[in-house]
């Protein structure tokens, strides 16, 4: 009988649970021996860069994630480009954009995995990169009290294929990326917007997008109703210089402007010294 019984290999954050076979918990563990700390890279390279932790190697729970990753990233090899475990300990799959409703529905149907929840869909924008869109799905496994991230990339032209086949709740998640970010998802059933007026112009979640907006809603007095006019004041599309000398953390500053900023420092500081001291009479 006991060969017909499952061995479990608990993938734990904190009450979190991934039931495995015996011959799964053999096989994961050996791929979990393989995979660095601080970055998993399958398929290929990403375009989105290196992924940085700042777990210890040592730690259960990122070697049981990161076993977890490497399962689905062997599962779905021509997908799944990047796993990683986020800085609250929270797996996260980087995804090639084609293979959005493939691992979703991975996710939500496997046995081992049972993510049933789709609790948000989001997304971030970095002007700075080729693929200036990140969309992040958000989802919760209730069977094993577990949250994972899917991320994907596009740019502002090319369309991302609508989840609403898997989940349902990507209808107004979508909408909602859609209306602040302009990201197009392709056979959506209902795809307008969602929070913003009829007519609005722009994205408003957008970097590139003036606070002002382009346009101003008002009631007129004299032709007693509501009119849209555009801004007076309409502010003029912003560059932006992400190398600041002045961020938060000197430890990821472009070591060539850091350099530059410091040499400025000390000139200024030079100038301070040298400037001739006034007496009193």
């Amino acid at each position: 009988m006991l060969r017909h019984l499952s061995t479990y290999l608990f993938l734990t954050r904190g009450m979190v649970c991934f039931p495995l076979s015996f011959y799964d918990a053999q096989v994961l563990g050996t791929r979990a021996s393989t995979l660095t700390a601080r970055t998993t890279t399958t398929a290929g390279k990403s375009n989105r860069g290196a992924f940085v932790t700042c777990f210890s190697a040592s730690d259960p729970v990122i070697e049981r994630l990161s076993a977890f990753g490497a399962y689905v990233a062997e599962c779905l090899p021509k997908y799944v480009q990047e796993v990683r475990v986020g800085h609250v300990k929270e797996l996260e799959i980087c995804i090639h954009p084609d293979g959005v409703v493939p691992v979703l529905s991975f996710l939500k149907n496997h046995h081992n995995a049972q993510f049933v929840n789709l609790s948000d869909i989001t997304a971030i924008d970095v002007p700075s990169r080729q693929y200036r869109f990140e969309i992040v799905y958000n989802l919760l496994s209730l069977r094993y009290n577990s949250r994972i991230r899917v991320l994907t990339y596009t740019d502002e032209v090319t369309p991302i294929d609508t989840s609403c086949s898997v989940f349902q709740a990507s209808n107004w998640y979508e909408r909602e990326v859609w209306d602040m970010y302009g990201v197009y998802f392709a056979d959506h059933p209902d795809l307008r917007r969602i929070l913003t007026d009829y007519g609005f112009q722009g994205h408003p979640q957008r970097k590139d997008f003036p606070l002002s907006g382009y346009t101003e809603m008002r009631f007129d007095d004299e032709y007693k109703r509501v009119v849209i006019e555009p801004v007076e004041l309409t502010q003029e599309f912003r560059k932006f210089e992400f190398k600041s000398p002045w961020e938060t953390f000197p430890a990821f500053r472009d070591p060539n402007e850091a350099n530059k900023a410091k040499l400025l420092e000390d000139k200024k500081a030079d100038q301070v010294a040298e400037k001739p001291k006034i007496k009193d009479k």
